[in-house]
């Protein structure tokens, strides 16, 4: 048992370094430093918002325009920026593997890491500021909302994890994963909710593992989304089964990565 939790103050330790070399090499300490982790994604999800700031409330009256784009945009960011920094991991993190204690999966991990902290921070400020200008009410069920939350961390972690091995197998599928991720966006849930769309696209859009974990997150959001588009034990088999796919290609991957 101690040899268990020696392994794991390693592990928190080796992220713990990797979120920290992340940090530096991508805002480093010029301008506002590290104040762009929250500042960078509060802008692109204000630009969105904004543009639906005059909106009357949809459905329900508790369904807002501004917090509902703000917490369908801050969703999204989530995923696109954990899949899309996947592609690029093991080619700028390579000699990191000279060092035996860090493994492909830690480099992912502290990346995803660290787009969950800065996404879901943004989101509180920003959730909280719709509300104090008056623009929105309080979550229905925080603990819901942060359930769907930690879906889309889990999924989009479990799907970087095949993308970084292919990316680094093909360059060319790697130029496909931006647009892959952007043509997501608009089937995704980002922006709607399932009832709103007419059937058979519903029906179809809603074995789209994105949009139930929209759904869930919007279901935690406002206390009118009655949504019966979501299913917990779906959404996990997707996940688990996508984890494995992802443990066994970057296994596949590191014995292909010669360090020279």
């Amino acid at each position: 048992m101690a040899r268990y939790f020696r392994g794991l103050e390693v592990q928190g330790a080796v992220l713990g370094a990797l979120i920290l070399r992340e940090l530096h090499t991508r805002y480093g300490r010029e301008n506002i430093g590290y104040a762009w982790l929250l500042v960078e994604p509060m802008l692109l999800a204000i630009s969105v918002a904004a543009l639906h700031g005059a909106e009357k409330p949809h459905g329900g009256s508790d369904l807002y325009p501004v917090p509902f784009a703000l917490g369908g945009y801050c969703m999204f960011m989530l995923f696109r920026s954990v899949i899309s920094r996947a592609e690029t991991a093991l080619e700028s993190n390579k000699p990191l593997l000279f060092h035996r204690m860090v493994t492909i999966f830690d480099m992912l991990a502290a990346r995803m890491l660290l787009e969950v902290a800065s996404t879901l921070l943004a989101l509180i400020v920003l959730l909280s500021l719709s509300w104090a200008l008056g623009f929105g009410g309080v979550p229905a069920s925080p603990l819901t909302m942060l359930a769907g939350f930690g879906y889309m961390a889990w999924f989009s972690f479990a799907l970087a994890m095949p993308v970084c091995a292919a990316s680094y197998f093909s360059k060319a599928f790697g130029k496909f994963v931006h647009p892959l991720v952007y043509i997501a966006m608009p089937i995704s849930g980002t922006f709607f909710l399932l009832e709103w769309i007419p059937e058979p696209y519903r029906g179809m859009l809603s074995w789209f593992p994105l949009n139930q974990i929209f759904e869930l997150f919007h279901a935690g959001q406002f206390a009118s989304v009655r949504s019966p588009y979501f299913d917990l034990t779906y959404l996990s088999f997707w996940c688990l089964a996508l984890s494995l796919l992802g443990l066994i290609s970057i296994r596949i991957v590191r014995k292909h990565v010669h360090l020279s």
